[in-house]
């Protein structure tokens, strides 16, 4: 078993191979007139400055988080704190390179719209590959190193432990990343289009409109650096959960002598190492037919994800029959091991998270895309105002977390089930290995996700170039099908998120146990019942704080368009020679982000350690309140966000009226109210989750 990790850090720079080659790819390819690369280096500047602003600020955040570390925590002296900077490192190292290709491929990806899909698609599909397989990469190379280091080599002490630490780096950067760079980019994309479509009557990504630069900077922020940080923290979390209940819970192993069943340690390495092959393999079937219509570019982008998934479950299978067909795993002298019942137990929870993954993917697709009836009820409403485009949009999105939530529930029964046939005692182990199995694929769905607002600058970027109008066809197909993905790889995220908090919290439970405190849940009790209700009403906070920072911002921007519209001779009329100040509205975002981000980004961190030091049942009550809630809430908003853009677009391609009628007015009004729902509240919400629970975890033992 000791050769797993070896793999499976094999595989992980297999994936940043692929990426590095994938990159050469995007960077040799043509990115278009003058014209057209002014406006791809504006974007890039406006990116990178507030990147750098954000990791600046988020750098003291991680600082203090390392003192406490290394202050409060046995283990956390210092390779507790090591591993926390380590995580936080890769982290925001896997936002900025998806970053930096992202503002890279939307020129050239606009350029390869000229000859049609059949170009463009691979191209801004290989942009969103670089990103997604530096996720991938980075999260399994670190954890990879991280087991060989603290695990085998060093054999520090509570080495587990450590492991969890490096979770929690990437919750930070993730939190704090998905926070500000929604904001930013909700802030510009509302200035934009209030000002912009409804109010001055002029075209999305017009040129003449100040917050157009800003807007596309922020798709790259908000959409690029926030998601991979995002999803490098959903990575990571999902293999670590496993490994960490393996580690605090040595009964559910070998009673008696916990870590001889190494088996349980490197399983959730091997399924992610047989996911990353995959995901490779899966790639490099991504192409287009040439057809312009969605249906056929969805079928081709898809083609890379469905791939992924049947090779990972063929090797799931494999892999579990390697591990586990056996009688008895671990064991020493004079204390048993255990006893092994059926050797597919887990594959099957690991096929199970995978399937459900996919299911709740589909389910955002059917309430989020335009071929099927809850989007087109949208659009059907907009005839009647705003007020209806909005109250559909609620309906939509509250109706699609009913199936969301049976689906997870049906995944974690099966899940239990997988393990306890495995084993007696391995059913919530069972039920943490499926979270790995929802994001096995991570390399391929992120390079889907990603090549969503690549596709969507690369529309941008052909309208402020005035480029032929066939060009623009061509690229709001691929963004109107990135606006799909995008809800699928969310769904896929917050899935995961629901399981692996549970995992974690079950481990945070066993931890408490090694100091002898038994965590009650009963909710009979006043402090559980406490703890319980503010849980449930954090996530609510937490998306009024994220709401109110995009509204505020958002506020500031419409100012600044109206004023430069007003105050700007020619400007509205598109004289020639007459150009907006785009740096004034990039700063006034930024700024505006960065301010806000701090206190929502905090509260993850503060309560649950203030709760904690003051009562560790309530704690217990509190993330039990706060995971059932937030996971709810995450499927609402980012499902209801996603059919109102959708909704918006189907107008705009002809139905009710088309571009400019009123029904496309009213549908504007519903996109902007869905923008934080999706792009900013609703994607932190999995990662508040999680957060919250790692820190509960990591801080146990000070606790009590």
């Amino acid at each position: 078993m000791g050769s797993v990790p070896y793999i499976a850090l094999a595989t992980a720079l297999a994936g940043l191979g692929l990426a590095a080659f994938f990159f050469q790819m995007v960077k040799s390819a043509s990115p278009g007139d003058a014209r057209m690369v002014e406006l791809m280096e504006a974007i890039q500047a406006g990116a990178r400055a507030f990147l750098r602003r954000e990791y600046t600020w988020v750098s003291g955040f991680v600082v203090v988080m390392t003192v406490l570390i290394f202050a409060f925590l046995d283990y956390g002296r210092p390779w507790g704190a090591i591993a926390y900077l380590t995580g936080a490192l890769a982290s925001a190292l896997a936002g900025f390179v998806g970053m930096t290709i992202a503002t890279l491929a939307n020129a050239r990806t606009a350029e390869a719209a000229k000859s049609g899909p059949q170009k463009a698609l691979p191209l801004a599909f290989r942009g969103g590959a670089v990103m997604g397989f530096t996720v991938a990469g980075l999260g399994l190379t670190g954890l990879s190193l991280s087991y060989l280091v603290y695990v085998e080599w060093l054999k520090v002490d509570q080495p587990f432990d450590v492991l969890t630490a490096f979770a929690l780096g990437g919750s930070s950067i993730a939190l704090f990343s998905r926070v500000g760079g929604g904001i930013y980019t909700k802030a510009a994309d509302v200035g934009a289009d209030l000002v912009g479509k409804v109010e001055a009557g002029i075209p999305e990504d017009d040129p003449r409109n100040p917050a157009t630069i800003a807007d596309n900077v922020g798709d790259n922020v908000g959409d690029v650096a926030g998601m991979g940080a995002d999803l490098f923290e959903s990575y990571v979390g999902s293999i670590i959960a496993p490994i960490a209940l393996a580690a605090f819970i040595p009964a559910l192993i070998v009673p008696g002598a916990p870590g001889e069943a190494t088996e349980f340690f490197v399983f959730p390495l091997a399924i992610a190492a047989v996911g990353m092959i995959a995901s490779i393999i899966g790639a490099f079937t991504v192409r287009s037919s040439g057809s312009a219509k969605v249906k056929d570019l969805s079928r081709a982008l898809h083609m890379g994800t469905n791939v992924a998934a049947v090779l990972t479950i063929i090797g799931t299978v494999a892999l579990g029959y390697w591990l586990f067909n056996t009688e008895v795993i671990g064991g020493a002298e004079g204390v048993p091991g255990v006893e092994i019942g059926n050797w597919w137990g887990l594959p099957l929870a690991v096929v199970g998270g995978l399937i459900v993954g996919y299911a709740i993917g589909k389910v955002a697709e059917i309430w989020t895309s335009d071929h099927y009836k809850p989007v087109k009820n949208i659009a059907k409403q907009a005839e009647t105002g705003p007020a209806t485009v909005v109250l559909s949009g609620i309906s939509a999105g509250m109706i699609s977390v009913a199936a969301s939530v049976i689906l997870v529930a049906v995944g974690i029964g099966v899940a239990y089930w997988g393990g306890e046939q495995l084993a007696d005692g391995l059913g919530i182990y069972g039920i943490a290995v499926a979270a790995i199995g929802m994001l096995a694929t991570t390399g391929v769905v992120v390079s889907v996700d990603a090549y969503g607002p690549i596709a969507d600058n690369a529309g941008g970027i052909a309208e402020m170039a005035h480029l032929p109008p066939n060009v623009r066809e061509v690229t709001d197909s691929l963004d109107s099908l990135g606006n799909t993905t995008a809800a699928v790889a969310k769904g896929f995220a917050v899935g995961s998120a629901a399981l692996t908090a549970l995992a974690l919290f079950k481990a945070f439970e066993a931890s408490l146990a090694r100091e002898d405190y038994i965590l009650s849940l009963d909710v009979g009790e006043v402090e559980v019942f406490i703890g319980l209700f503010l849980g449930c009403m954090l996530p609510f906070l937490f998306a009024s704080l994220t709401i109110d920072a995009v509204g505020r911002a958002a506020f500031k921007m419409i100012e600044e368009v109206r004023r430069q519209f007003r105050e700007t001779p020619g400007l509205r009329e598109g004289k020639e020679g007459v150009t907006p100040d785009y740096a004034r509205c990039v700063d006034i975002s930024t700024s505006a982000a960065l301010r806000e981000m701090l206190i929502p980004g905090g509260l993850a961190i503060i309560i649950p350690l203030a709760i904690g030091f003051i009562d560790v049942n309530a704690l217990g009550g509190f993330l039990a309140g706060a995971l059932v809630t937030g996971f709810a809430l995450a499927i609402f908003m980012a499902n209801a966000g996603g059919a109102w853009d959708n909704a918006k677009k189907y107008i705009e391609a002809g139905a009710h009226g088309g571009k400019g009628s009123d029904p496309h007015k009213a549908a504007v009004v519903g996109d902007t109210v869905g923008d934080p729902f999706k792009d900013t509240s609703g994607p932190a919400m999995n990662i508040l989750i999680k957060v919250m629970t790692i820190v509960s975890l990591i801080f146990a033992t000070a606790f009590v």
